[in-house]
């Protein structure tokens, strides 16, 4: 006799179809635009690797989340090579026959400029939707290395589809990104602004709608945790800070989506997949919280 552990998030054998399931994964493997260390389209296959080693139980939430919403993991999704504006356009494609399903996607890319897809679907449905982003950059430049839809402009072009953005972890920004948050207002909080509490995780719930969508890029943790990523910025934010602001957003806000991008994996060094797989596992757990 012998098992077959199926090559899926968490590698579970049951509560996984896509007809039983509230979660979905949704694989990426797309780095077109990456500007420092190319490799984050290894990202999905490395996380759903990692993530068959993560236990069901989450100890915080005392109970297998799995067990209780079921996750269904797509196969990964080809990308569209003809440039990230196309890209944008599969991805929201795929997330707008998830959310007609009445599923609750959760994306793992791939480069940053994923997101806009995702979020303008998800705007169809939610048309008051703010989202969230955890990063080491601001990711509101015009343009980058010649195109709109780099992962430099991702939040550039969310910001202009009338959607409010809220920046936590950012430490390294341009003149003209800098100038821009100060000049319409936008709520960001630097990495050292966080460390040294000049804002509360309150003030992070606040300045958000009441409908949420998060993106983390994972260069919003310290290298020293999470090296293997595009673009390493230092003095990143830790494990718990992460959890700790996610866990207030989610119990504060309704949670329709999230995603997890810009992981570049490292050979040799398998830490970082695990973080990124079972930061996935947490942050679904945060999300559904109250049918657990």
């Amino acid at each position: 006799m012998y098992t077959l552990v199926p090559f899926n998030f968490l590698g579970i054998c049951e509560h996984g179809s896509f007809e039983e399931s509230k979660v979905v994964v949704l694989p990426f493997p797309y780095d077109s635009t990456t500007s420092f260390r190319g490799g984050t389209r290894e990202a999905p296959l490395a996380i759903i690797n990692a993530s068959r080693q993560v236990e069901l139980y989450d100890d915080e939430l005392e109970t297998e989340i799995c067990d209780k919403i079921g996750i269904h993991t797509f196969g990964e999704i080809m990308p569209n090579m003809a440039g990230p504006k196309y890209q944008t356009e599969v991805v929201k494609s795929v997330f707008l026959d998830v959310l007609g399903a009445g599923k609750f996607p959760v994306m793992v890319g791939g480069e940053h400029s994923l997101s806009l897809g995702a979020v303008q679907a998800i705007k169809d449905y939610h048309p008051d939707v703010s989202v969230l982003q955890l990063d080491a950059h601001a990711d509101l430049r015009e343009e980058y290395e010649g195109t709109h839809y780099s992962h430099a402009c991702v939040m550039k072009r969310i910001y202009d589809e009338g959607i409010k953005i809220a920046q936590v972890g950012v430490r390294n920004t341009s003149k003209e990104e800098a100038k821009f948050i100060k000049s319409n207002d936008i709520f960001s909080v630097t990495a050292r602004q966080h460390r040294l509490g000049y804002y509360s995780i309150e003030d992070i719930v606040s300045a958000l709608s009441d409908t949420v969508y998060i993106t983390i890029d994972m260069d919003v943790f310290d290298p020293s945790e999470v090296p293997s990523v595009g673009t390493p910025e230092p003095g990143g934010l830790r494990w718990y800070e992460v959890l700790d602001i996610l866990r207030e957003v989610t119990l504060h806000k309704k949670v329709i989506g999230f995603d997890v991008v810009e992981l570049c994996p490292m050979p040799g060094n398998p830490a970082p997949d695990f973080l990124a797989a079972k930061l996935i596992y947490k942050l679904i757990g945060y999300c559904f919280r109250g049918v657990l």
